[in-house]
Formats: structure tokens, sequence, C-alpha cells
């Protein structure tokens, strides 16, 4: 029984039964053919692969002198904060002299030692900060990570004494 609105070029539905091993079905691919697609695919691939590396060149150098245009100018801008920001904090500290020998009656000598102090107390307090910040670039966690691997300058007493450090610190945080 044959479908009128079926091509005769297409297959009749699978009804289940086992397909005819003496009915020719689609041609397998040759050695050499499978091999060609294969190297063919693999030189794609390859050539994507380097593409994507040149591309990421590309993007890598561009970056690099993005960073190193703005790192100019950030330091420029630093200089002229740091240039204001000590002149303000002179001026500062002159109207405070002022203010404690003309208002409050502090003789010039006490008035300035003030804040002298004050001014101390400051610088104090950054270099605390820029010791502290200083500690990170010692890259402890790296060098723990290296001595257990087996490399490393840490002999055992300072990857403990390194050890109990973080954890107190990471103690403080908590």
């Amino acid at each position: 029984m044959s479908d009128p609105h079926r091509p005769a070029d297409d297959p009749a539905p699978d009804d289940g039964a086992a397909p005819d091993p003496a009915a020719p079905g689609p041609r397998s691919p040759s050695i050499e053919e499978s091999y060609r697609e294969i190297r063919d695919a693999g030189r794609e691939g390859l050539d994507a692969a380097i593409d994507t590396g040149r591309a990421l060149r590309g993007l890598l150098i561009a970056d690099f002198a993005l960073a190193r245009s703005a790192l100019g100018r950030a330091l420029l801008w630093v200089s002229v904060a740091i240039v204001f920001g000590a002149s303000s904090w002179l001026l500062l500290m002159a109207a405070l002299i002022a203010l404690l020998q003309g208002v409050l009656g502090w003789s010039w000598m006490a008035s300035m030692a003030a804040t002298s102090g004050l001014s101390l107390i400051v610088a104090a307090v950054g270099i605390w900060q820029a010791m502290r910040y200083f500690e990170y670039t010692r890259l402890h966690a790296t060098r723990r990570q290296l001595r257990r691997l087996g490399l490393g300058d840490l002999d055992e007493e300072e990857l403990q004494a390194n050890l109990a450090a973080d954890a107190a610190r990471h103690k403080e945080r908590a």
C-alpha cells in the first residue's frame, strides 16, 4: 500500500521491520577521506587559536599602552594633590597658630608646639598605615603555597610565624 501524498523517492516510514542488509545504505567514508577531514578540522582549529592569540596580544598591547598613559596622568594629579594638600595643611596650621595665640592667649612657642604635635601625630598615623600596607607586598600567601610545593626560601620557623600572623590578622577581621 502506498501513500498517494508521499513522494516516490521518500522512504517508507519505519514500521519496526529490520533494514534489508542487501539494500545499499549510506556510504562510509574511506580512511583517506576521514584523515583529510580530521586534518582540515585540526588546521581550522589551529588557525582559530592563532587568530585568537593575535587578537589577545593586540588587546594586551593596547591595554598596556592605556595603563601606561593612565599611570603618567595619575602621577601628575597625585603630585598636584600633594602640593596643594601640603600648602593647605601649612595654611591651616598657620591659622591654628594665630587662633591659639590671638584668641586663647597662648604664647607663640606653645601654639607652634601644639600644631607641630598635631602634625607629628598625623605623620605617625600615616607611617603606621603605610607600613601596614607594605606588609601586604611581601606575598605571604604565595610564599606559603610555594613552600608547600617544595619551592621558595622560607624555613619552617618562618613559615609557622607567617601562618600564625595570618591567622591572627584573619581573627582580628572577624
